[in-house]
């Protein structure tokens, strides 16, 4: 950006019409396969539908808000800001009078709001760099404000956290909270739990793994076989898929010791495709694509959140004296999952004030350095990797019992592309950050989910935004474990 003050260079017009071109192109490619063409099961008619007015309304949004970006980048808000403000009410104003339906770029009103929405956002940002022209910041200048900003949020976060600990234990009570906000909460959660266990191999270790989901999968394999053939409970059987999937973490980070980087993760990513292939082969033991079904689910100290139990003992409702509610049992099991998270959320901020947490930040600074003062990174790898596994092998065995069926298809290399992409997103590191990434990547998609085949599409443009504005993460803040004293100077 420039300093205040400087000449504006002159607009480059024909650049910034290529620019916008090729983005719309992409749009094209990108939307022609997934939205012009649709499959529909009708008897009377033609089973393909075809729809390249969407995808041209796409290109044209795209090429527009393109070319609005790069008017910007150049310092030229006012256009942008006319053109935003004038698209933005008019399409606002059909949505809410409903004046003509055939003027609108799409078919869903849940897009087009999310476009308006779009326009307006780009209308504050012309209207608010006008307004901040004279005191215009560098890119270093923001970035340090961000890590400030990053700062602040986590100091605040201390105070806070029990605010928001408070929220989430009344959140089953609250009057606006139905079925479906449990069940995304739940969710959320559990993911939460997954991105905390994956921040001490990534965010504090620094050891890039992609295979964070062979983990989860052997935690979750792990309890069901156990629970079905030894009929065990869920809480003896969650240490015991912890500790599997701790020591698979051991298997898997022997052979990748003297690896850094890329190389890393391309090994790690093997690793996790090994254990789903392993698990869609071996039917005798796995029954491969059929998966586990009737997995137990959790008990309250032995007391089933049934209406009647199997063998006719006491039930959790009859134990108490309540009436029987089927929502109970997914309150019981959105209250599993954040005393789940809550207790990685503890072990990790505990663990990293330790030597271990100290040796894991001070690898991921320098392992050279580490070598030089005695830290043994073969040993200092090998906790990383099996701390972080057992956490996710807690949230496999989770998942087992929430779902009540587990197949191979569960555990596939998109999940672990997720829970990466909450580490990275929340910055690495920031255990709060992680909170917000969480609800940003999984909570918001659920909401939205009546976008339809556009849900992804938009998780995806969300994704690519976010990590545009902010590379290094929302929180990208590293607050130091240890700080040295200054030593005062002697008397003379």
């Amino acid at each position: 950006m420039q300093s205040a003050g400087a000449p504006l260079q002159p607009f480059d017009a024909r650049g910034a019409l290529k620019d916008a071109a090729q983005v719309a192109a992409i749009v094209v490619l990108l939307t022609i396969a997934l939205v012009g063409f649709h499959t529909q099961d009708t008897s009377s008619g033609p089973p393909l539908e075809f729809r390249f007015d969407d995808v041209l309304a796409a290109a044209v949004l795209a090429f527009a808000g393109r070319l609005c970006i790069v008017a910007l980048r150049a310092h030229r808000p006012v256009p942008v800001l006319v053109a935003s403000l004038v698209f933005a009410v008019g399409l606002t104003g059909i949505l809410a009078l409903g004046i003509d339906e055939a003027l609108l770029p799409f078919e869903s009103t849940v897009l087009n709001g999310t476009i308006a929405l779009a326009a307006w956002i780009l209308g504050a940002r012309a209207a608010w760099l006008m307004w901040h022209a004279a005191s215009e910041t560098s890119a270093e200048a923001r970035e340090a404000r961000m890590d400030r900003l990053g700062a602040l949020v986590q100091k605040w976060a201390w105070w806070a956290g029990p605010l928001l600990l408070g929220l989430a234990v009344a959140l089953p009570f609250l009057p606006w909270t139905d079925r479906r906000l449990l069940d995304i909460a739940t969710l959320v959660v559990t993911y939460v739990m997954l991105g905390w266990g994956l921040n001490i191999v990534v965010g504090l270790a620094g050891l890039l793994d992609l295979g964070y989901v062979a983990f989860y999968a052997v935690g979750a394999y792990s309890y069901a076989l156990l629970a079905l053939h030894f009929d065990l409970g869920f809480w003896i059987c969650l240490p015991f898929a912890g500790f599997m999937a701790a020591f698979a973490g051991i298997l898997l980070g022997f052979p990748v010791l003297r690896l850094r980087g890329d190389y890393l993760a391309i090994v790690t990513l093997g690793f996790g495709e090994i254990i789903r292939i392993i698990l869609l082969n071996w039917y005798q033991f796995t029954k491969g694509p059929d998966g586990l079904s009737g997995i137990p689910r959790p008990t309250f100290f032995g007391l089933p959140m049934v209406r009647e139990a199997p063998d006719g003992g006491a039930t959790f409702h009859s134990f108490f004296g309540l009436e029987y509610a089927p929502v109970d049992r997914i309150i019981f099991l959105y209250y599993l999952a954040l005393a789940l998270a809550l207790l990685t959320n503890l072990f990790t901020l505990r663990i990293r004030k330790l030597p271990v947490g100290r040796a894991w930040e001070a690898l991921r600074e320098d392992e050279i350095a580490c070598r030089s003062l005695g830290v043994h990174p073969r040993n200092t790898k090998l906790t990383a990797f099996a701390i972080g596994a057992m956490f996710g092998g807690f949230g496999g065995s989770f998942f087992a019992t929430r779902q009540g069926f587990i197949s191979p298809e569960s555990f596939t290399f998109l999940e672990s592309a997720i829970i990466l992409a909450i580490v990275v997103l929340g910055g690495m590191g920031s255990q709060i950050g992680i909170v917000l990434a969480a609800l940003l990547l999984i909570g918001l998609p659920e909401v939205f989910r009546d976008l339809n085949q556009y849900r992804m599409l938009a998780f995806g443009i969300a994704m690519v935004a976010i990590m545009t504005w902010r590379p290094r993460g929302l929180l990208a803040h590293r607050e130091p474990t240890v700080r040295l004293a200054a030593r005062k100077a002697a008397p003379p």
